[in-house]
């Protein structure tokens, strides 16, 4: 026992080195940590039965006997990413190297359907990946799930969300964990598109901003490679920034004005209908946009030049290198993005734009998936997470 506790007593340490991916014989571990062979091959031992690490072909021998490399294993343990959005449910099951296995969507689940109903679709689709994968349970290391409204980050809780109604400091994190029993990380939507369309498109950028631009209005916000939460949880919720041409337009939120009043996809879709089309939301106005209805490309410029507004105050505030515009109303494509960038450059300082790249998302709808998978997996590989299992295989 005393043997198996030492040993796993540094492997979290020498876990991190080998989450890069790449493969390193116990010499080159053993001096990257400065530990002895024996106490390395002690301490890789633990990480192989936890399935993270394993060998891999062996490398160039100088001579004699070659010598056994090891690397991550990607494909032994995986994470489910959960995307909770008003009207739909994507869930999808991801590697160690953060690459997405399978996936599935249940498109028309209403969020405001209520908390237990919506977390019992996540288990079952869930739940259906894994054996669709050839995998159970105990191939689970965490699940990430992204909520559309505010969400305490200590405890996953959401806040008063306003288009979640019952969800009001619901356990989501406690729910889902009786069902998968591995650790859960809540976090709202944008946050976790945010870290996802960054993963994907912009590994080296440090300053970027995630617009979402769907049934409601969000960002995410990366400064200096982090995620910025502010106080409160609630650092990016533009959506509820006044816009001076709002007038008396009511939000949801009580207020008058707000961007989201005016640019969200049933904004526009409102507009559409005054003016006498059929459009009830974000899909409708994308429709009529591919189809080149000159009314719904104004409406949807006008709604790029409010969003962009709001962001040039933003762009002067913390001085992006990226905005990615994404969420339902993003697939009206340049149209919107045009409006988003008319107004930035029009209101913004020439210093804070000369290097400012605007674009659609990458990720596009996948994004909430793939960031909720992201969001998991940093935790479960993570040296507080690595060190508890090896306490558990101690014990």
């Amino acid at each position: 026992m005393r043997k198996t506790a030492s040993a796993s007593a540094g492997a979290s340490e020498l876990f991190q080195l080998l989450r890069d991916g790449q493969p390193r014989t116990r010499s080159e571990l053993a001096d990257l940590v400065g530990a002895a062979r024996s106490t390395v091959a002690l301490r890789l031992d633990a990480l192989m039965e936890l399935g993270l690490v394993g060998p891999v072909d062996d490398a160039v021998s100088t001579g004699g006997r070659p010598s056994a490399r090891v690397a991550l294993q990607t494909e032994t343990r995986v994470v489910l990413g959960v995307d909770i959005g008003a009207s739909h449910l994507h869930v999808g099951l991801t590697d160690l190297s953060g690459t997405s296995l399978a996936d599935t969507l249940r498109d028309g689940l209403l969020v405001s359907a209520g908390p237990q109903t919506v977390l019992d679709a996540v288990v079952e689709l869930g739940t259906g990946l894994l054996a669709e994968t050839g995998r159970s349970a105990a191939d689970l290391l965490a699940v990430g799930v992204g909520l559309p409204g505010p969400v305490e980050h200590s405890t996953g809780r959401p806040i008063n969300p306003p288009i979640m109604p019952g969800w009001h400091g619901f356990d989501v994190p406690g729910y889902l964990h009786e069902h998968f029993g591995v650790p859960v990380l809540v976090d709202n939507d944008v946050n976790v598109m945010s870290m996802g369309e960054r993963e994907a498109a912009w590994p080296d950028v440090e300053n970027l901003i995630f617009v979402k631009v769907a049934t409601g209005i969000g960002a995410g916000i990366i400064c200096n490679g982090k995620l910025l939460r502010g106080a409160d949880g609630v650092a990016g919720d533009i959506g509820h920034i006044r816009v001076s041409g709002g007038g008396e337009q009511l939000c949801r939120c009580g207020n008058f004005g707000c961007l989201e009043a005016l640019a969200s996809g049933p904004a526009v879709a409102l507009k559409l209908r005054d003016a006498g089309y059929e459009a009830e939301g974000s899909r409708d106005v994308v429709q009529l946009v591919s189809q080149g209805n000159r009314e719904a490309l104004r409406a949807v410029r006008q709604a790029g030049r409010d969003v962009g507004e709001v962001l040039s105050a933003c762009l002067s505030m913390m001085n992006p290198a990226v905005i990615v515009i994404g969420g339902s109303m993003a697939l009206t494509g340049e149209h919107f993005i045009a409006g988003v960038r008319e107004a930035v450059y029009s209101r913004s300082m020439p210093l804070a734009t000369q290097h400012l790249q605007i674009v659609q998302s990458a990720s596009g709808l996948d994004a909430g998936m793939l960031g909720a998978g992201m969001l998991a997996l940093h935790h479960a590989l993570s040296p507080e997470s690595v060190d508890g299992m090896l306490a558990a295989r101690v014990g």
